[in-house]
């Protein structure tokens, strides 16, 4: 099968499964599992923070951060279409007690009025602002400007309040943009990204910042159960991603732009290839918007051996990864072109 619903379906490389099976390992609770150790110098290196804390998922990153940075019953100003607000459970009123504040922000830019227009002193009636999340590269695909977040940044720092990067995604923004990964992570003050989106880890996210704030999330981790054992075996798959598959990243954004000029030729189908600006592509077909013609498509695209997720409302996700190389992209669109006649 060719799997395009998402990047976090890349199974382990070769290498991986060998580092692996050799791991040295200890307990990371204890904090003697060197390969975690290593994880985590390497980690905070390439992003230019001072540490990191190895954690099960992305989400468990970002809410650890909230966790870590918000007191109960403050607020959380971030982007509407967000992961942590889309796609993480209401996590946030259940683990950090906080309040979320969104902006609409369907590209990923928080326009620095709007977040001005939200900040908030405690006071008898209001809750005080206690953090600002970003997203780069965002959940729809796009990347954000590092003079966007620089003005995010000016802002905060004026009412001196942190900022939290949702970065699972970091390394494909970096090449994206053309620039170093560490230049993104310079705008906030923590990133957490993910070792198994693109990467080919099949476990694990890093969250990194000051070593005072992942001294006290390595505490919130262990409240929210996340103290694994002898995790250097997943620590080695994770490594081999930072050292190797981050240099690669550029070739899944060139399949997916291939694909999704191919797409915009097909009649029906709604698309700006120019906003396909990673390995993530969306696009529009109105007749998915009625249940049964949706399950055609996707029945048609089965048949042809490709895996792809149900429309939301008319829209398409395909993601580019690792597994899919130059004739697993010519499948897809040939697939496409039946699929959507």
């Amino acid at each position: 099968m060719i799997d395009i619903r998402s990047d976090t379906v890349t199974k382990p490389t070769e290498a991986m499964r060998k580092a692996m099976a050799e791991a040295e390992v200890g307990d990371d609770v204890y904090g003697d599992d060197p390969t975690i150790n290593e994880l985590e110098r390497l980690g905070a290196a390439i992003l230019g923070k001072e540490a990191s804390i190895f954690v099960p998922s992305g989400t468990f990153g970002n809410q650890l951060a909230l966790f870590t940075w918000c007191k109960p019953g403050t607020e959380v100003i971030l982007g509407e279409e967000c992961h942590i607000i889309q796609h993480e459970a209401g996590a946030a009123s259940i683990i950090a007690g906080v309040q979320t504040r969104p902006i609409p922000a369907p590209d990923g830019t928080l326009p620095p009025q709007q977040i001005r227009e939200r900040l908030r002193k405690r006071d008898l009636h209001a809750p005080a602002t206690s953090l600002v999340c970003l997203e780069n590269a965002h959940s729809q695909g796009r990347t954000v400007s590092l003079a966007a977040m620089d003005e995010v940044r000016a802002l905060t720092d004026s009412w001196d309040i942190p900022v939290h990067l949702d970065g699972a995604r970091i390394f494909n923004a970096a090449a994206a943009l053309g620039i170093e990964a560490r230049e993104i992570a310079a705008r906030a003050d923590s990133v957490m990204f993910c070792l198994s989106k693109g990467l080919c880890a099949p476990v694990g996210s890093l969250l990194a910042g000051p070593k005072g704030f992942i001294k006290e999330a390595r505490i919130k981790r262990k409240i929210m159960g996340g103290g694994m054992r002898q995790a250097g075996i997943l620590a080695a798959a994770g490594i081999i991603a930072l050292k190797d598959q981050i240099k690669r990243l550029g070739e899944d954004h060139a399949r997916a732009k291939r694909i999704a000029r191919e797409l915009g030729a097909i009649p029906g189908i709604r698309i700006n290839p120019e906003e396909t600006e990673i390995n993530m592509i969306f696009f529009a077909f109105t007749p998915a918007e009625e249940p049964e013609k949706a399950a055609l498509i996707l029945d048609t695209f089965t048949k042809q051996g490709i895996l792809v997720n149900s429309p939301d409302r008319g829209v398409f996700r395909f993601v580019t990864h690792y597994q899919i190389g130059d004739q697993e992209a010519d499948a897809i669109v040939a697939s496409s072109r039946e699929a959507f006649r």
